[in-house]
């Protein structure tokens, strides 16, 4: 039996991270999920844990999803990364991209979500 994949949820909304949690559960309840409120929290938790991938909002207070996505692709390069927000400026989408992040636009959905976990393989 395979590992089950690891996925780790940051987000400063824990409505976003319940809502984004719970859809991932009725998809795959095989995946084990880690939540972080902000970018320093889910650093600090890597020191420990090392997911499959990280599924980042991009306005958060302190670290910004990108700025998490840029630390996380240099520290753990293995690790798959996607950026799930309301903001959809081509700026963002752009960076997205160039950094190797997956762009998905919230509202947080069962359509949406597949995507993501689709990611996984």
């Amino acid at each position: 039996m395979p590992t089950p994949a690891t996925i780790l949820l940051v987000d400063d909304s824990r409505a976003s991270r319940m809502l984004c949690a719970s859809v991932m559960r009725s998809i795959r309840p095989d995946l084990q999920l880690l939540e972080a409120g902000d970018g320093a929290a889910a650093l600090a938790m890597l020191v420990d844990v090392s997911p499959d991938l990280a599924v980042l909002d991009m306005n958060m207070p302190g670290i910004s999803g990108l700025e998490l996505a840029e630390k996380l692709r240099a520290s753990h390069p293995e690790m798959k990364l996607a950026l799930l927000t309301a903001n959809a400026q081509d700026a963002i989408q752009r960076r997205a991209a160039d950094l190797g992040v997956h762009f998905f636009r919230k509202p947080i959905g069962e359509a949406v979500i597949a995507d993501i976990l689709a990611l996984l393989g």
